[in-house]
């Protein structure tokens, strides 16, 4: 059984361990114009998705409106996403 404090302070370590090894996304929406040829070689070129993947988030994007094409450290992210960007695609670090 534990006691009250040791609880609470295994949240709390719990807690700062989360925080810490908190991941960004890049979530990719859903636009009129781009194709979904298009799409599938931005994602491919940029977030180093096999065909298969791209094809997957770009069928994600298109029903539900937007997906989650990358995760990981801002500084990784941060380029990659200005890749997706400067290809015409509608993008943001989350």
């Amino acid at each position: 059984m534990l006691e009250m404090g040791t609880e609470k302070q295994y949240q709390e370590e719990l807690d700062i361990l989360t925080q810490e090894h908190q991941q960004n996304e890049i979530v990719l929406y859903n636009d009129e114009v781009n194709t979904f040829d298009h799409v599938i070689n931005c994602l491919m070129a940029s977030c180093d998705h096999t065909e298969e993947q791209a094809h997957q988030c770009s069928l994600i994007v298109h029903y539900k409106g937007k997906c989650t094409v990358k995760t990981g450290d801002y500084d990784d992210l941060k380029p990659r996403c200005s890749k997706l960007l400067q290809a015409g695609l509608s993008a943001e670090i989350v």
